[in-house]
């Protein structure tokens, strides 16, 4: 009796230790090295912007630390922007957002989040969803009918836990052929913002100049719609805004273009441009412009929760498409030590095991044989 409940413990143990086994524990983190190798640094070149979403699993209302930490990790890698070093997105989650975490995201240098927030916190600007790029979930209206300078964000998630996610090619190729500025969370911000600081100043009775200051965040270009009744005879331009802009630009580029009775001009910070008449300083009308280069509205695809970039962006290296990628630090899987134990334990107890039954099974057969002998 004692030897069939040693087995029968041993075959409950060999059942038993891979359903039970405690999983491997996520207590450390680990680095997406596609941030620096290779795709991380063609993505940049390009003008993608590279913002935060902290830390996987970790909910940043309840450990606030994962804000700045997220920061950290992403700028130890790569800047944020062809236009500054340090990141302005952030990707929070749904619903409301206390103070307390809007404080921490201000503190950390996050100006934008987003992006389904019911309320807006005063000290950040928040960017809503507009719809997804997953296969069969794009709202195609939204995307036929924006209205002029509206911003569209577009949600997108690679994977989701181990589901790969398709991309809606049909809504690839309707946002590729359409009259928009391709841009990014951080750019649209302080491009605008960078507009509605365009000044002019007379600097005789002749001369009226344009420019930009400097920004503290990051050195985005602005642009302003300048009107004139009568043309001036001078127009000088010093800086990136040189570059003559053709009407299908769609990326952001400082340059100038002449439209009917004035010009667009998207200046970099320092840049100027002056106008001159012969008698008096000529008469303007100055617009900030929203939309980059007067095109119809602007359109950025928002990755979401990006743990390898490689997967998150390998769809689109040939797209004119421009992201924000919200980078979250992945979990390290650490393996448990006691995992190594059982699997030893197992390995001895089952070939023991099964050598005992083959050597039971022996000694049953030759016993019921001598009963059959002794019974002839």
């Amino acid at each position: 009796m004692l030897t069939r409940r040693v087995v029968g413990l041993l075959l409950f143990a060999i059942i038993a230790v891979p359903t039970f086994a405690p999983a491997a524990a996520a207590t450390e983190w680990d680095d997406d090295n596609w941030l620096w190798n290779i795709i991380g640094p063609e993505r940049l070149a390009l003008g993608d912007e590279f913002g935060c979403h902290g830390y996987e699993g970790v909910d940043i209302h309840d450990e606030p630390w994962a804000i700045s930490g997220c920061r950290d990790y992403l700028t130890a890698f790569t800047n944020a922007s062809r236009w500054g070093q340090n990141p302005l997105s952030f990707g929070v989650p749904a619903g409301e957002m206390d103070s307390t975490t809007a404080d921490h995201l201000h503190s950390s240098g996050f100006r934008i989040v987003g992006d389904l927030l019911e309320s807006t916190p005063s000290q950040l600007h928040k960017i809503d969803r507009t719809t997804s790029l997953e296969k069969g979930q794009a709202e195609m209206s939204a995307l036929e009918d924006a209205a002029q300078d509206e911003l569209v964000s577009i949600y997108w998630v690679a994977r989701w836990h181990d589901v790969k996610i398709r991309e809606d090619k049909s809504a690839i190729s309707l946002l590729e052929s359409q009259d928009v500025w391709f841009t990014t969370w951080g750019e649209w911000y302080m491009h605008e913002r960078a507009s509605h600081r365009i000044g002019g100043s007379y600097l005789d009775n002749q001369t009226i100049a344009v420019g930009l200051p400097e920004d503290e965040l990051w050195r985005v270009p602005g642009s302003v719609l300048i009107e004139w009744e009568i043309e001036p005879e001078t127009i000088t331009m010093l800086g990136e805004v040189e570059h003559e802009l053709s009407a299908d630009e769609q990326h952001l580029h400082a340059g100038y273009r002449f439209v009917e009775n004035g010009l667009i001009a998207t200046l970099s910070p320092g840049d100027y441009i002056s106008f001159s008449a012969a008698d008096h300083a000529p008469a303007f009308t100055f617009t900030p412009m929203t939309t980059f280069n007067g095109l119809h509205h602007s359109v950025v695809i928002v990755g979401h929760h990006v743990t390898n970039l490689h997967e998150w962006s390998s769809d689109f290296y040939d797209s004119p498409l421009r992201f924000t990628w919200l980078i979250e630090r992945p979990a390290a899987l650490v393996m448990d030590w006691r995992l190594p134990v059982i699997a030893v334990a197992v390995l001895i107890a089952t070939p023991v095991t099964i050598k005992f039954l083959v050597k039971r099974d022996q000694r049953i057969s030759e016993d019921v044989g001598s009963i059959d002998s002794d019974t002839d």
